[in-house]
């Protein structure tokens, strides 16, 4: 799964909540298929989708969305 961002400083803060609750996560360029305007994105693994979501929601971190791949294309779940 991949988070998309606005900001930089969106996608770094949600990067150190989501280490700090101990998800395994990658740091990413975005890829030109998600339209975002922060060249960064988190890559995490499906399992973990709700804690994510409840950490995004209860930090307020501003997301562009939250996406899956389906045959080989980013496919947008959840925009913010």
């Amino acid at each position: 799964m991949l988070l998309a961002f606005d900001s930089t400083q969106q996608a770094l803060r949600a990067e150190m909540l989501l280490e700090y609750a101990d998800i395994d996560i990658d740091i990413r360029p975005t890829p030109k298929e998600v339209t975002a305007g922060c060249a960064l994105s988190i890559e995490f693994p499906g399992a973990e989708l709700v804690q994510v979501q409840d950490i995004i929601r209860s930090e307020s971190v501003e997301i562009r969305g939250i996406y899956f791949k389906r045959e080989g294309k980013y496919v947008t779940m959840e925009e913010g």
